[in-house]
């Protein structure tokens, strides 16, 4: 027998099949997840329907799915990138399924990746639901529809960077908590359900900054004024992603 021989040939595989290999299952786990899905799905659609038809709040001239279409769109990224994904991560890491991968041949930031198109996966399945929600309830988006991708992805690597960062960096009890918190402080301060007009001028420039109200005001300026690409939002939004997914490479912990 000769030497050195092996079938099959001993080593890690390509580092784009591991990725891609990585992100197929991280999108079963995503969709097998009843939870989640009542966040990521649920929830969202509910808010669409109920303040579509319910006169509750404020939102300007025209119809109110008009404003709040896009607003939710923003959510439901926020609520599949961030806070589903710091949940889920923070307790893979507790239960040690992180610590296992750590001793694989995948990177860091290849696990970051393929969780971030697992993300990706999940919300084109969102996107469609809503949208098909807010047609139903008399929708009329306007805008170039590369725009809106544009804001949807930056959007997307954004939260994710930050979901990771929290759940790589705080115990799993501490990042539900937290990602919980900033869910329901986003969702009433980042100009999903109300208008960043309705805050003080000073509170509203902040908020402005933050990346749900870039993403949600993005797509409105977008799906409900026709507005060109929003170079200042997707701006925004770009730093974002870049502080939070550098940070989350940097400082994720396998346990």
């Amino acid at each position: 027998m000769s030497a050195g021989t092996y079938t099959p040939k001993p080593g890690a595989a390509p580092l784009t099949r591991m990725i891609a290999a990585q992100t197929a299952f991280e999108t079963r786990l995503l969709l097998r997840n009843g939870e989640q899905l009542l966040l990521t799905v649920i929830i969202p659609s509910l808010l669409l329907v109920l303040f579509s038809t319910v006169d509750i709040l404020d939102t300007g001239a025209g119809e109110s799915v008009d404003f709040l279409a896009p607003g939710v769109l923003a959510l439901a990224v926020m609520s599949t990138a961030f806070t589903g994904q710091a949940i889920a991560t923070g307790f893979e890491r507790r239960y040690g399924v992180l610590k296992r991968l750590g001793a694989s041949p995948l990177p860091r930031w290849a696990l970051m990746s393929a969780k971030t198109l697992a993300v990706l996966v999940t919300e084109v399945l969102q996107v469609v639901l809503l949208t098909v929600i807010a047609f139903a309830l008399g929708w009329s988006p306007q805008g170039n529809p590369l725009s809106v991708v544009l804001l949807l992805v930056l959007g997307t690597a954004a939260f994710s960077g930050l979901g990771l960062l929290m759940a790589g960096t705080l115990r799993a009890e501490a990042t539900l908590a937290a990602a919980n918190l900033v869910f329901l402080l986003l969702l009433m301060g980042g100009g999903v359900l109300v208008p960043l007009e309705k805050f003080p001028d000073g509170v509203q420039s902040a908020l402005a900054l933050l990346p749900i109200s870039a993403l949600s005001d993005g797509l409105r300026d977008v799906l409900q004024h026709g507005a060109g690409v929003p170079w200042g939002d997707l701006g925004i939004l770009a730093v974002w992603a870049g502080v939070g997914l550098g940070a989350a490479a940097r400082y994720f912990r396998w346990e």
